[in-house]
């Protein structure tokens, strides 16, 4: 299945697919321990990061979907990833076959509601190009303000249990 992700545009965002132009700030992005404490669980390299940023393309390749760059409208600068993936997690209970939701952003983007923004156009468009499918996500128990989020986004707990060794709640959207 191949599928050119489109291009969606918010008030103060534009998403896009990734693009090698976009991969100096996307590797710093996921250097960060602050972006990466709850994802990751570790800062990537530069070469992790690239395998992550080709990973996010191969998934609109495969799956019709994917993660959007998301960039700055006003300035045109990468300031996060939002969108769904299928990643065949080994997590009980299976989220194969959902559209799991996820969102990460620079330090400097959080607080201004681009995550909100950048999911309600990632979820609208989930809505209409994959209506069928189930959204889900996951979040550590810790991380407040995702959960936060997610609770905002109509998501709703479903289960508590481990990933990586690690608390994680998993959410199914209404």
């Amino acid at each position: 299945m191949t599928t050119a992700p489109p291009v969606l545009e918010t008030e103060r965002l534009v998403m896009r697919a990734h693009s090698i132009g976009h991969f100096d700030a996307f590797a710093r992005l996921w250097s960060l321990p602050e972006a990466t404490r709850f994802t990751s669980g570790k800062p990537l390299s530069r070469e992790e990061a690239w395998r992550r940023l080709a990973m996010h393309r191969g998934m609109w390749a495969l799956m019709g979907f994917g993660y959007f760059a998301v960039e700055e409208k006003s300035t045109g600068a990468f300031i996060g990833d939002a969108g769904v993936q299928e990643c065949r997690r080994a997590i009980a209970p299976s989220l194969e076959g959902t559209l799991e939701a996820g969102w990460v952003f620079v330090t400097e983007a959080h607080g201004k509601g681009y995550a909100k923004e950048a999911m309600d156009a990632a979820l609208s468009w989930c809505a209409t190009a994959h209506g069928d499918k189930a959204v889900t996500c996951i979040v550590d128990r810790e991380n407040a303000p995702s959960r936060k989020l997610a609770e905002r986004l109509g998501f709703r707990e479903r289960v508590r249990t481990e990933y990586k060794e690690r608390p994680t709640i998993v959410f199914w959207r209404d």
